[in-house]
C-alpha cells in the first residue's frame, strides 16, 4: 500500500471520493508567518521555508503492488530534529497543552523542523481508568484542535502522543500535525504489562502489522483542516528528503522490535514517544538498546520521556535523546524540576545511508525484506543547501551514579507533588534513625534541585517556591554555597 499526501494547487470542483476507492482531498491552506527582523541566517532559512511550504495539501490513498518507497533527493540532506522532556500531569490539559505549545516553539525557535513528544502527552501517561472514559480523548481532540487553529503546526512535523478510538477500539497512538493538516496516526503495536504497567487495562495493539487504513476524523477536526481521513496504522512517513517512522515506549524493549523492520525498509530516522518510570540503572538499558539499534541498523534515534510526577507514585525520569549510526548525539537531563527541556541535534542523513552501505548482511537482508506501507508527504524537511549549520558531534553519555538516583528520583518526585497538591509543606518528624535521615536527606535534595532551578532563571520554578515560601530558605543555601553537588 502506497499512500501520497503531494503538495499542490488545489483542483476547480474537487470533492473526494469514496473510503475505499483512490481519493483526492483538498485541506485548508496555512498562513504565512508574521515577518520581523531578522539575521542573514534567519533570513535564508526563511526563503527556504516559502519555497517548501504549499498553500493547499491533497492527500490521496492508493493501493498498489509496487512496494518500493518514493524516491528521495540525496544530495544535500541535513536536518535538524528535536525531541523534549515534559513534565505533564494527569489529566491536565490546559496545563499539558500549554506544555506541548512551548516545546514545539522552542523546537522551531532552534530551526527544527521535527518534534517529537513523550507518550501520551496531551492527557498524562498516568490517567489510569480515566483513559476508559470518552471525554478524555474528546479533549485530546479540543487540544488537537487547537494546535491546528494557530500557526504553530507551519514547518515543523510534530508528533503528539495520545489516545484515539478508531473502529471502536482505544489505541495509544501518535498523530502526526504538519502544516494545519494530520497527515498520519500510527497505533502502538506491543502494550506494556509488567511491573507497575498495565496499559493493556486500557488500550489494544495494533494487530495488522504493515497495514493502513483510513480513519475518520470528527467533525470538529474535519472543520478545521478540510480532510474528511487520514491513514491509519503500522506505517512510514516520506518526505521530498526524510524517511521516518515512530515506535512507542515498549517497543524498543520488544525482541522483534519495529525498528529492526523498519531499518530493512530504508527508514532513516526512528521516533520514540516513551512514558517510561524511573528504576534504578533503567537508563543504562535503554541507551543500551538504541545505541545497539543504531550501531547494528544503522540511522537516527530519537528518544522522548515525560520527566516529573503526574499525580500518582511513579516518576518518569526524561533523559530524551538523539542517536546516529551508533553514537549518542544529545542528552537532556535525567531528573529535573524544570517543566519542559528540549533537545535538539542536527545531523546527516546521507551518514545513515552511507554507514549502512558497508555493512554487507543488512543489505542482503534488507533487499528481500517485506517494506512497510508508507505515507508519502510531498514537503522538504531539511535545511537549504547554503545553511552554514554543521552536523552534531558524538557526545559521552552522563550516567547518575546509584546513590544519585536514590536522591534525585525522590526528591523530584517531591517537589512536582508538593506543588501540585496545593498544601503548603511537608512535615518531617526526625526521631534521629536511618528512616528519618534518610527522609531528611531526599527532602534537602529536592531544596537544592529547586535552588539551583531559581538561580538558572526558572520562573515558573520560582513561582511555586514564592507560593510555597521557600524563597527565604533558597537564599541561605544559595549564600552558603551549599547544594550544588548533584549535577
Amino acid at each position: 500500500m502506497h499512500i501520497n499526501c503531494s503538495i499542490n494547487k488545489p483542483l476547480s470542483g474537487q470533492i473526494p471520493g469514496s473510503i475505499n476507492s483512490p481519493r483526492t482531498v483538498s485541506l485548508r491552506p496555512g498562513r504565512s508567518l508574521p515577518t520581523r527582523t531578522l539575521s542573514r541566517q534567519q533570513s535564508r532559512r526563511n526563503i527556504y521555508k516559502q519555497h517548501r511550504r504549499s498553500r493547499v495539501v491533497t492527500c490521496s490513498l492508493q493501493q498498489t503492488d509496487n512496494l518500493s518507497m518514493p524516491a528521495i533527493n540525496m544530495s544535500h540532506r541535513l536536518i535538524t530534529l528535536a525531541t523534549c522532556n515534559l513534565d505533564q500531569w494527569a489529566m491536565d490539559f490546559e496545563g499539558n497543552l500549554r506544555r506541548v505549545k512551548e516545546s514545539i516553539q522552542i523546537a522551531k525557535d532552534r530551526g527544527a523542523t521535527y518534534r517529537l513528544g513523550p507518550e501520551l502527552e496531551l492527557p498524562g501517561y498516568g490517567c489510569e481508568d480515566h483513559f476508559q472514559e470518552l471525554d478524555t480523548v474528546e479533549h485530546c481532540w479540543e487540544c488537537i484542535s487547537e494546535l491546528l487553529r494557530g500557526d504553530l503546526t507551519d514547518d515543523i512535523i510534530c508528533d503528539i502522543g495520545m489516545p484515539v478510538i478508531h473502529r471502536g477500539v482505544r489505541f495509544n497512538c501518535r498523530v502526526f500535525l504538519l502544516n494545519r493538516n494530520i497527515v498520519f496516526i500510527r497505533p502502538k503495536l506491543s502494550m506494556a504489562d509488567d511491573g507497575n504497567y498495565r496499559e493493556s487495562r486500557y488500550f489494544k495493539t495494533w494487530k495488522r502489522l504493515r497495514y493502513v487504513e483510513d480513519h475518520m476524523l470528527m467533525t470538529a477536526i474535519a472543520d478545521i483542516t478540510g480532510q474528511r481521513s487520514v491513514p491509519f496504522g503500522d506505517g512510514a512517513l516520506i518526505f521530498r528528503d526524510l524517511s521516518l517512522a515512530p515506535e512507542t515506549c515498549e517497543e524498543l524493549f520488544t525482541p522483534a522490535a519495529p525498528h529492526i523492520f523498519l531499518a530493512l525498509s530504508g527508514i532513516e530516522v526512528f521516533s520514540n514517544g516513551s512514558g517510561s518510570h524511573h528504576q534504578l540503572r533503567k537508563l543504562d538499558q535503554r541507551l543500551d538498546l538504541m545505541r545497539g539499534a543504531t550501531r547494528k541498523c544503522g540511522g537516527v534515534y530519537m528518544y522522548a520521556n515525560q520527566q516529573g510526577c503526574d499525580g500518582n507514585r511513579l516518576y518518569y525520569d526524561g533523559c530524551a535523546c538523539i542517536a546516529s549510526n551508533g553514537e549518542f548525539i544529545a542528552q537532556g537531563s535525567q531528573f529535573s524540576v524544570n517543566e519542559v527541556e528540549v533537545v535538539t541535534a542536527t545531523v546527516d542523513l546521507d551518514e545513515v545511508v552511507r554507514y549502512r552501505g558497508v555493512i554487507s548482511s543488512l543489505q542482503e537482508q534488507a533487499s528481500k525484506a517485506e517494506h512497510v506501507p508508507t505515507v508519502y508527504v510531498d514537503w522538504a524537511a531539511c535545511l537549504p543547501k547554503d545553511t552554514e549549520r554543521l552536523p552534531s558531534q558524538p557526545i559521552e553519555v552522563r550516567y547518575h551514579d546509584p546513590e544519585e538516583e536514590i536522591a534525585l528520583g525522590p526528591a523530584c518526585w517531591l517537589w512536582d507533588y508538593l506543588r501540585r497538591s496545593g498544601a503548603s509543606g511537608y512535615m518531617l518528624p526526625l526521631s534521629g534513625g536511618a528512616d528519618s535521615s534518610a527522609t531528611a536527606a531526599i527532602v534537602g535534595c529536592m531544596t537544592q534541585l529547586v535552588t539551583k532551578a531559581v538561580d538558572a532563571g526558572d520562573k515558573l520554578v520560582e513561582v511555586d517556591a514564592r507560593r510555597l515560601d521557600l524563597i527565604p530558605y533558597i537564599a541561605v543555601i544559595a549564600a552558603s554555597g551549599q547544594g550544588y553537588g548533584l549535577q
